[in-house]
């Protein structure tokens, strides 16, 4: 089934009450988020003033029942408290079935834009979040949100237990995580160049995050795993899918890029994976990608 048909099917069936949800207004492809900043997170949120899209059609339509979720090919429901897992377990571990996607730091802007992605691509979420109770409410069961210290084994080997990919959407992930054993494939978005390119006072205020920019990739260089680092511009909070893109050597430095774009460029990374290690660059540009897999291996083919 096509996304179109998907679109199409969903509006016709789906509710459009509103409620703790995103908003989608345009194209499946490249999706319009609205975000509003509760007790100091930033979770997904819609405005009233504004026609119900997919995303709301879609978050509406997790909690409608075993039936609807069987026609959109969810994964099979999960404890609300994400219990069900037998940590002890550990020749289970190592005989798993790896088919989700981790998403680090879940309750960030960057990382909700990830998920909704995620989830029209019908694509197994499991979330790092700091909130676990807000992230069920943003998210429902289409998400499975768990929250602990990445430092701590056992919580680690819970998180990572059926997960094939990691996303990383903002840095600080790989600073103190132990080992990521089983993972296939990680995605590490960085805005390290933007913070090298920075003077003066923004170069002070970005200090620690560059710090943390250059650790995460040093550590995940020499981690031996199958790594895609998407280097972007600085991010703007401007609509997705209305540009091209530009992957010169160097655009980072000066140039920016919509968060939207990032998003899907991340997801669109899972389809493209590296033999070894892979880092690009890339900004909105002229530059027009029909197809991204397809784009990424000529990306590889050149680095190499």
């Amino acid at each position: 089934m096509t996304e179109k048909r998907a679109l199409s099917m969903a509006t016709a069936l789906l509710p459009s009450t509103l409620s703790f949800r995103g908003s989608l207004t345009r194209q499946v492809n490249h999706p319009s988020y609205v975000f509003v900043n509760t007790h100091k997170r930033v979770f997904v949120g819609c405005s009233a003033k504004k026609k119900i899209g997919f995303f709301d059609q879609i978050l509406d339509y997790i909690e409608g029942g075993p039936k609807l979720r069987k026609w959109y090919g969810a994964p099979d429901l999960l404890p609300k408290d994400g219990s069900g897992v037998d940590e002890e377990d550990e020749n289970q571990e190592e005989e798993e079935v790896r088919d989700a996607v981790l998403v680090t730091d879940g309750d960030s802007e960057m990382g909700q834009m990830i998920i909704l992605s995620l989830i029209v691509k019908r694509t197994q979420v499991k979330a790092l979040v700091k909130d676990k109770r807000m992230a069920n409410e943003a998210f429902g069961d289409y998400v499975e949100s768990v929250a602990g210290d990445m430092t701590n084994k056992q919580f680690l080997n819970r998180a990572l237990r059926g997960v094939r990919a990691i996303i990383c959407p903002t840095e600080g992930f790989f600073y103190n995580v132990g080992s990521l054993k089983g993972i296939k494939h990680v995605i590490l978005l960085s805005q390290l160049s933007v913070y090298e390119g920075s003077s003066g006072i923004q170069a002070m205020m970005r200090g620690s995050s560059k710090k943390l920019a250059e650790q995460d990739e040093s550590k995940l260089m020499a981690s031996g795993l199958p790594f895609t680092i998407i280097r972007t511009g600085a991010l703007q909070d401007t609509p997705g899918g209305e540009q091209g893109f530009c992957f010169d050597e160097g655009c980072s430095v000066k140039g920016s890029l919509s968060k939207e774009d990032a998003a899907m460029i991340c997801v669109e990374a899972l389809s493209a994976v590296p033999q070894g290690g892979f880092a690009f660059e890339v900004v909105n540009g002229e530059e027009k990608v029909p197809d991204w897999k397809q784009c990424l291996v000529t990306l590889m083919e050149k680095a190499d």
